[in-house]
């Protein structure tokens, strides 16, 4: 399993004294936006804790709450011997969510999440990786401390991922020898720019994969075997590289940090999961960021080779606070902390130029 690390980046230690009553200030809030895109409130305050960043929480959740809508009325309840004839259907998010309460109710946190890892694994692209993210930033402040407002978070988390379940084409029988990340990723095929067709979301253009016939090969390329925490770096490195040379406007580096912070949120799962539930969730994490790169990629690494940014940790924190993108704390926060144990500069780079990009 991964080693617990309680810095992020070489900050100051995380601090979460204010987490709960904001967390709770926004329980009622639904995963979704009221401009049709995901709510990220519950996962960029705890990015702001972890960064040891708690001052930034109150400001930053008051110019963001007025977009968000509350949680859609119950649908009919989660059947528990039918469990998977519920997924992927997002009108019952609300009865997922009440149905991950009495799991967690019935269940140490840490047995619920192993076991539906494993069961939603095959799914950690759902909602553009959004689910898996969400529960990733739930389990990190429930191993800081245990309390019903974050309990109650994870089943949200949970539920969301379980609701917006999702997965893509697969082909497990593999042609070619699997190889290392960074040089597998050479060998996935994407989809010509004449099939490409965007409807709006990330989810959309992911489904289209579904009619693009070499993808399904993608999850067996990859060679994950060896200490876990290596598989982390490699897998966030080699999509880091993908964010630089695919971001280049507002759009692509929305989707391209995706491919970073799902990879990122496997580091936070991993050490309260079992070994297979590990290796399982590696390989789906690997597919996830493959299907962004299909789907929006041109070219998998950039054309020059990246340098880390002259601002200090400290100053890349308090860029992002003053951006105020959501999408930008998360990513800042999970770039330090990948840099912390793998220093390479393409995580710097990415932080730095998403800042650039994306403006809160």
């Amino acid at each position: 399993m991964l080693e617990r690390h309680s810095r992020i980046g070489g900050n100051a230690m995380s601090s979460y004294t204010i987490f709960d009553s904001a967390l709770a200030s926004i329980a009622d809030a639904g995963p979704d936006l009221r401009n049709g895109l995901t709510n990220h409130a519950p996962m960029a305050i705890e990015a702001l804790c972890a960064l040891g960043q708690e001052e930034a929480v109150i400001p930053w959740l008051e110019h963001y709450r007025p977009g968000m809508m509350p949680w859609p009325y119950a649908h009919k309840p989660v059947n528990p011997p039918a469990w998977h004839l519920a997924l992927g259907h997002i009108e019952q998010v609300t009865d997922w969510r009440a149905f991950f309460v009495e799991e967690l109710d019935a269940a140490p946190w840490r047995e619920v999440l192993d076991r539906w890892v494993s069961r939603l694994a095959p799914a950690i692209c759902a909602s553009a990786a959004h689910g898996v993210i969400r529960v990733a930033h739930a389990v990190r402040a429930l191993a800081e401390a245990e309390t019903p407002t974050r309990l109650a978070e994870l089943a949200a988390a949970l539920g969301y991922w379980a609701a917006c379940y999702q997965e893509l084409p697969t082909d497990l029988s593999a042609s070619q020898p699997p190889s290392r990340p960074s040089t597998a990723i050479r060998n996935v095929a994407i989809v010509p720019l004449e099939q490409r067709k965007f409807t709006g979301t990330i989810v959309g253009s992911l489904e289209r994969l579904d009619e693009f016939a070499p993808f399904a090969s993608v999850i067996g390329l990859a060679d994950l075997s060896g200490d876990a925490s290596r598989v982390v770096s490699e897998l966030t490195e080699t999509f880091a590289h993908v964010y630089l040379a695919n971001a280049h406007d507002v759009l692509t580096t929305i989707v391209f940090v995706h491919g970073i912070t799902s990879g990122a949120s496997l580091r936070l799962l991993a050490p309260h999961l079992s070994e297979p539930v590990i290796r399982d969730a590696s390989r789906y994490t690997w597919q996830a960021q493959c299907g962004i790169y299909a789907a929006f990629g041109q070219r998998y690494t950039p054309a020059q080779e990246p340098v880390a940014p002259q601002e200090s940790h400290e100053e890349l924190i308090t860029m992002a606070i003053t951006n105020g993108d959501e999408h930008v704390i998360k990513l800042t926060e999970a770039c330090l902390r990948e840099y912390e144990i793998n220093p390479s500069p393409v995580y710097l780079a990415a932080a730095r130029h998403a800042m650039d990009v994306l403006k809160g």
